[in-house]
């Protein structure tokens, strides 16, 4: 049994990923419904909250459902860490997270992110913050280091596991790669491997199969697997997951009604939570996810894109959903 702090995650967790505008709670609700152990929310400006910035005050809202859910900030200030920490604390999610991987310019330029990655006793102190400014359990995201000449993850994680973190969550890649080339989850094995590391190590990145997610659980010797980019418009990869890792059998892939169903919904929370336009403008970025692979689609997300009456979507949806049942034309 996987546990942070009193929180059971069960044998091999799967976890969703933090995401910048992507890891809302209607994306979270639906990953939640297709298996998703632990969540995490967007991640937080430390100094947005202080501010009272509305939309960093909007990504604390934290629903029952979504339990065991994390909060995730970032920032590279120890008052404003502090600060933040307690007014997460007050709104009651299960943990606490802190950002040390996000690569973008406009993060790392701060000191915060991946950019701390340079200054690992500045990690620590900061890290050591938020762990006295909170009785959760707090939890850390990070990256290998800030290029290939400074891979420091095996340093960071002894240090970050003796200042009170209780998960470190790796992600292959450094700072410099941003997003490209392969993930290597051998330097995640080795902070797995450590004696001195008792705390559950999850790793991150390149994560799109369930044939991989197996390969890499047997590989690697983690005790979860955190997705991003592969769940986008594709929830129900958490369900495939678990489904091969019990059977060594595939689950067939979602029909064309439960994608529309998915969608749907996914929509439906979106515009509950943000507001009938807002809700709409959201959410346009996720049909061609949710859609990927039926063929003559262009003309259907046009219709999706460019609507901006909520029942008037659902009558598009409603119309994807007869179109490809009837024409079979899915891929």
């Amino acid at each position: 049994m996987v546990k942070i702090g009193k929180i059971e995650l069960g044998e091999f967790p799967l976890l969703l990923a933090p995401m910048e505008d992507v890891s809302d709670p209607p994306f979270r609700a639906v990953c939640k419904q297709e298996g998703a152990d632990l969540m995490y929310t967007e991640f937080i400006s430390s100094e947005g909250l202080i501010r009272d910035a509305i939309k960093s005050r909007q990504k604390l809202d934290i629903f029952d459902y979504e339990r065991p859910i994390g909060i995730q900030i970032f920032g590279g200030d120890e008052e404003a860490m502090t600060m933040a920490t307690q007014i997460v604390d007050a709104t009651g999610p299960d943990l606490v997270d802190i950002n040390f991987g996000c690569p973008v310019k406009k993060v790392v330029c701060k000191g915060a992110g991946a950019g701390i990655l340079k200054d690992v006793p500045k990690m620590v102190k900061l890290t050591e913050a938020v762990v006295k400014s909170t009785s959760l359990p707090v939890t850390v995201k990070t990256r290998l280091g800030w290029d290939e000449n400074s891979i420091n993850i095996l340093e960071v994680a002894e240090r970050l596991q003796d200042v009170g973190i209780q998960a470190l969550t790796i992600h292959g890649r450094t700072r410099a790669q941003m997003y490209k080339g392969s993930a290597d989850w051998s330097l995640i094995a080795r902070v797995k491997e450590n004696p001195r590391v008792h705390i559950p190590i999850f790793g991150n990145g390149d994560i799109d199969s369930p044939e991989k997610a197996l390969l890499y659980k047997n590989s690697y010797g983690v005790d979860g697997i955190m997705i991003g980019r592969a769940a986008i418009g594709y929830p129900w990869i958490f369900r495939e997951i678990k489904h091969y890792f019990k059977t060594g059998e595939h689950l067939a892939a979602p029909s064309i009604d439960e994608r529309v169903r998915v969608c749907k919904q996914h929509l439906e929370k979106s515009v509950e939570w943000k507001g009938e336009v807002p809700g709409i403008l959201e959410m346009r970025p996720h049909y061609s996810h949710y859609f990927k692979g039926l063929n003559h689609f262009k003309e259907f997300r046009t219709r999706l894109v460019t609507t901006n009456a909520y029942s008037d979507l659902l009558a598009i949806l409603e119309e994807i959903e007869l179109h490809y049942s009837e024409t079979t034309e899915a891929v």
